[in-house]
């Protein structure tokens, strides 16, 4: 089934990515659909924090994804460059992996967008360690397989341009919210305990990294 991420399929009009875009984003803005959606977003921010931890030497000892849209990465040792890459990273997670989907989306890999998302869900099936966070990866990680497995062609473009339009779209949003309140953001006091930087730097900073990637993201997908 591997061999499936391999295959190529034609983007789509640049007409049907805007409108696929506009749904994406009245899922991710409209409150009462982003408290249950915004539990993915979550996955792929603490996902961001493992592999950073993961590649800079660090031991994960658990996440969790939290009912009220939250969750955590606890990981040792919680000192060096490595840990501040760690930390910083989860901010930005959506919106890079957002990046590296449309450039798959570009050269026609859609089916290889769907099969990095399950990647992902596996490696955080391992580090998970509450109930509510397994479920959550369970049921994406479901969703996205019986895509990838026995979607029609037609069916896996659409479903690889709408999860990259949300990792896009979904980051911002996030990057908004805690501009308005950095103080209790830890990710950012982490950092502002290890630099000379104010947490609200930093938050202003994860802003403008997802606006980028929004605007590139964006142009790439119109333009495939």
């Amino acid at each position: 089934m591997l061999s499936m991420a391999g295959e190529f399929q034609r983007p789509l009009p640049s007409a049907e990515v805007i409108l696929i875009g506009l749904l994406v984003a009245v899922v991710v803005f409209v409150r009462t659909l982003w408290r249950i959606v915004n539990h993915a977003e979550t996955v792929v921010h603490e996902g961001a924090h493992v592999l950073a931890g993961i590649l800079t030497g660090r031991k994960i000892l658990r996440v969790t994804v939290d009912t009220n849209g939250g969750g955590g990465t606890d990981m040792v040792p919680k000192t060096g460059a490595g840990y501040g890459v760690a930390a910083f990273v989860g901010y930005i997670g959506a919106s890079a992996s957002g990046l590296i989907a449309a450039g798959l989306i570009s050269t026609g890999r859609m089916i290889a967008v769907l099969w990095l998302g399950l990647g992902l869900f596996a490696i955080m099936l391992v580090t998970i360690r509450n109930f509510f966070g397994g479920i959550v990866i369970l049921t994406c990680g479901a969703m996205l397989y019986l895509v990838a497995r026995y979607g029609t062609a037609g069916v896996v473009t659409a479903v690889a341009y709408g999860v990259t339009w949300f990792l896009l779209i979904s980051g911002t949003r996030v990057a908004l919210g805690i501009v308005r309140r950095p103080s209790v953001i830890a990710d950012a006091t982490i950092l502002a305990g290890m630099t000379f930087l104010w947490r609200w730097v930093w938050c202003c900073l994860w802003l403008a990294g997802t606006i980028a990637a929004l605007m590139v993201g964006g142009a790439i997908l119109t333009d495939a």
